[in-house]
C-alpha cells in the first residue's frame, strides 16, 4: 500500500499523487480488503464477524452491516487492556509498538490511539509527498533551509511497557525521523538534538538562535500549529537581547545545560558576529514588530503553520508579524491517522481544502445537515454507537457542498472509528474528494492543543459557582470565548450574576471578595481536562483563565443581537461560546469586574489513566 518513490524527484511524487487520486475507489477497496484480511482473527473483529470466516466473499457491505460505527468510549476498554499488558491481537494482528495520546480526552485524560512500526513508515511516506506539492508552487526551496520550530512533549511508560506519547513526539523520536535520508528540499536550521530536548525553554532558545545565525539561508519558517509559532515570536520578544549577545560573542548562554543542545549549537555558533548582532538589535529594538519575520529572515518565501480549524483565530496576529508572507497549511492529520494534503498550498487560509489520500486508511462519512446555522447528524443523534444506527457514505460517493463527520478504519486497530471532525466537500482532485475542515465535534474552546467541550465547561463552572452561592450570589448566565489577542491566549468567561434576594448588584467588588472570584477561576482550571492543565502548567501555551462579570441585562442584549442576526427568538439558547467580534463587544461593554486565576492547575502525565 506504500509505493516507493524518491522524495527528491518532484515529477515522480506528483505522478504518484495523480495515480492515487485517479484510482481512489480501487485503492479504497484494496485498503479495506487488506485490513480485514490481516485482522479478521482479532478479538475485536471476531466479536462482530463470528458468522463470517473472512475470505474475499466478505464484502464491504457485510463489514458495514456487522461492525458498528464507534466512538472512543466503545474502544477504550480494549486499548486500556493493551496498555495494561494484554497482547496486541485484541485489536491488531501487527504488534502495537506504542500508544499515541490525542488532544481529545476521555474522562479528563488524553485518548490513546494504537500505533505500529509500519505506521511510522506510512507517516514518512505522507511527509515525503508534501515536498513535491510545495515545489510545484514555490521555486528554489533546495537552495536554502527551513526554520521549523519543532518540539517534543512529555511521555510515559504504561504498565505494559508501551510508551504513551503525542503523535509528533513519537515521530520525532523515531528512527524514521532521526535517521532520515538527506533531502535537499527539506533541510532544517534546527539540529535534531535541539528538537529532541525535553526542556522546552532550552529547545526554543537554541532553535531560535540557530535560525538567527543562519538567517541568510532561511527560505521558509514555521511550526506545526499557528499557536506554537506565535509563542516563538513572544519568546523572541523576551530573549532577543540575550540571543543577540550570544551571537555577538560567539558563545552560548551558560543556562543552556543540555549537553546535546550545547554540542550541536556549538557547530553552528562557531564565531562572534557583531554585524549580525547589531542588525538584530536594530530590528528587534524598533517600536513596532509589524513585519518582523520578513525583516529578520528576508529570503523567507512563506510561513508554514496549520491555520485551519481552531487555529484560524491566529491569522490576524500572524499577518501582523509576517510582512505579507503567505500562510501555508500543508496537511490534515491526527493521532488516529494522517489523512490528507493541501494540493493548493498558496490558497488563502479561508480557502484551504485537503485531499484525502486513499491509501492512508479506509474512509467513511456520516452525513451532517446544516439547520438554522447548526450542524446536526441526519439521523438527529450524535452520541450512540448502536449497530445500523448510522448510514455512512464511501470516500468517492460524497457530494459537493455537503457536510460530513469523518469515520476511519486504520491499519493499526481502529475500525469504523468516529474521529469527531466535521468536514465540507469543496471539490474533487480526479476521483478523490477535497474537504474543508469546519470544526471538531462538540468543542467550544481551544487555544493550543486543548479542546474543551460544552459539557466539560459546564461541569467546571457548576463546581466553581458553589464557591459564591453561600454569599447569596447566583450565576444566572454564562458564555465564553478564546482570547488570542495576547500571547499566550487564554479562556475568558462572561458571568452574569444576581443576589439570591433578586436585587441587582451596584458594586460587585463589594459584594464578593477578589480572592474568592480568583478562586473560582482556579477551580474551573482544576476541573478542566489534563490536556488543558498540561498546556497551562507544563507547556505554558495557555494563560490564566479570566472571569468577566457583566451587569444585569447583558445577556438580554446578547440575545437581541443574535436575534437581529437571524436566530429564532422562540428557539434561542444562550451560546456557550461566542466568536463574533460584535457579540464580544456587547458583553465587554457591560463588564463590571475582571478576575484571573492566580494558581497554576495541577498536572501530571496521564493521572489515573489505567484501571484493571
Amino acid at each position: 500500500m506504500l509505493p516507493n518513490f524518491d522524495p527528491n524527484n518532484n515529477e515522480s511524487g506528483l505522478k504518484l499523487l495523480e495515480d492515487l487520486t485517479t484510482n481512489a475507489k480501487q485503492i479504497q477497496e484494496q485498503v479495506i480488503r487488506k485490513i480485514l484480511t490481516q485482522n479478521s482473527n482479532t478479538e475485536y473483529l471476531k466479536s462482530f464477524l463470528h458468522n463470517h470466516h473472512y475470505s474475499h466473499s466478505l464484502d464491504l457491505q457485510t463489514f458495514k452491516h456487522s461492525v458498528p460505527v464507534v466512538n472512543y468510549e466503545d474502544i477504550k476498554p480494549y486499548i486500556e487492556r493493551i496498555a495494561n499488558g494484554e497482547p496486541s491481537h485484541i485489536i491488531s494482528s501487527q504488534p502495537i509498538t506504542e500508544l499515541l495520546t490525542s488532544s481529545g480526552t476521555s474522562g479528563g485524560q488524553p485518548k490513546m490511539m494504537p500505533s505500529t512500526a509500519e505506521d511510522l513508515d506510512r507517516k514518512t511516506f505522507f511527509y515525503n509527498l508534501l515536498v513535491p506539492v510545495l515545489n510545484k508552487y514555490v521555486d528554489g526551496l533546495e537552495e536554502g533551509k527551513g526554520m521549523y520550530l519543532l518540539f517534543i512533549k512529555p511521555e510515559m511508560s504504561t504498565p505494559s511497557g508501551l510508551m504513551a506519547r503525542p503523535v509528533l513526539t513519537s515521530y520525532y523520536k523515531s528512527k524514521n525521523f532521526r535517521n532520515r535520508p538527506f533531502n535537499k528540499y527539506n533541510v532544517y536550521t534546527s539540529p535534531d538534538e535541539t528538537i529532541l530536548c525535553s526542556d522546552s525553554k532550552q529547545s526554543m532558545y537554541c532553535q531560535l538562535l540557530c535560525g538567527l545565525v543562519q538567517r541568510d539561508e532561511v527560505l521558509r519558517v514555521g511550526a506545526v500549529f499557528a499557536s506554537a509559532f506565535l509563542r516563538a515570536i513572544k519568546f523572541l520578544e523576551d530573549y532577543w537581547k540575550e540571543l543577540s549577545d550570544n551571537i555577538r560573542k560567539g558563545e552560548l548562554s551558560q543556562w543552556i545545560s543540555d549537553p546535546n543542545c550545547r554540542a550541536s549549537v556549538s557547530l553552528i555558533l562557531t564565531k562572534s558576529n557583531p554585524v549580525l548582532a547589531d542588525l538584530i538589535d536594530g530590528l528587534c529594538g524598533e517600536k513596532s514588530w509589524e513585519g518582523i519575520i520578513k525583516k529578520l529572515w528576508p529570503k523567507t518565501k512563506y510561513i508554514e503553520v496549520i491555520v485551519t480549524g481552531s487555529m484560524a483565530q491566529y491569522i490576524p496576529t500572524l499577518e501582523f508579524y509576517s510582512g505579507g508572507l503567505p500562510l501555508i497549511s500543508t496537511m490534515y492529520a491526527s493521532s488516529e491517522c494522517y489523512f490528507g494534503i493541501n494540493f493548493n498550498p498558496l490558497s488563502k487560509p479561508s480557502d484551504v481544502s485537503y485531499t484525502l489520500l486513499p491509501n492512508m486508511a479506509f474512509f467513511e462519512f456520516l452525513p451532517v445537515e446544516k439547520n438554522d446555522g447548526e450542524l446536526t447528524h441526519c439521523n438527529g443523534t450524535t452520541n450512540t454507537s448502536v449497530q445500523d444506527e448510522f448510514k455512512t457514505v464511501d470516500l468517492v460517493d460524497v457530494k459537493l457542498g455537503q457536510y460530513y463527520e469523518l469515520v476511519v478504519t486504520t491499519f493499526t486497530g481502529l475500525y469504523r472509528y468516529r474521529v469527531g471532525d466535521i468536514l465540507k466537500v469543496t471539490g474533487f482532485h480526479n476521483k478523490a474528494p477535497q474537504f474543508k475542515f469546519i470544526h471538531r465535534r462538540n468543542v467550544v474552546l481551544s487555544i493550543d492543543t486543548d479542546k474543551t467541550n460544552e459539557d466539560d465547561l459546564l461541569n467546571a463552572i457548576t463546581k466553581a459557582k458553589l464557591l459564591v452561592e453561600p454569599l447569596g450570589v447566583l450565576l444566572t448566565e454564562y458564555t465564553s470565548y478564546a482570547d488570542t489577542e495576547s500571547i499566550p491566549g487564554h479562556y475568558v468567561l462572561f458571568w452574569e450574576m444576581k443576589r439570591r434576594s433578586g436585587s441587582n448588584y451596584e458594586n460587585f467588588e463589594e459584594l464578593v471578595e477578589v480572592d474568592l472570584m480568583e478562586e473560582c477561576c482556579s477551580s474551573i482550571e482544576e476541573s478542566l481536562d489534563s490536556v488543558y492543565r498540561r498546556c497551562r502548567s507544563k507547556d505554558k501555551s495557555i494563560g490564566p483563565l479570566e472571569i468577566r462579570v457583566v451587569k444585569h441585562g447583558a445577556f438580554d442584549a446578547l440575545m437581541d443581537f443574535c436575534v437581529s442576526q437571524g436566530s429564532s427568538v422562540n428557539q434561542y439558547k444562550t451560546p456557550r461560546c461566542i466568536k463574533s467580534e460584535e457579540a464580544i463587544k456587547i458583553l465587554d461593554s457591560r463588564v463590571v469586574a475582571r478576575y484571573f486565576s492566580k494558581k497554576t492547575p495541577f498536572w501530571e502525565p496521564f493521572r489515573g489513566q489505567y484501571s484493571h
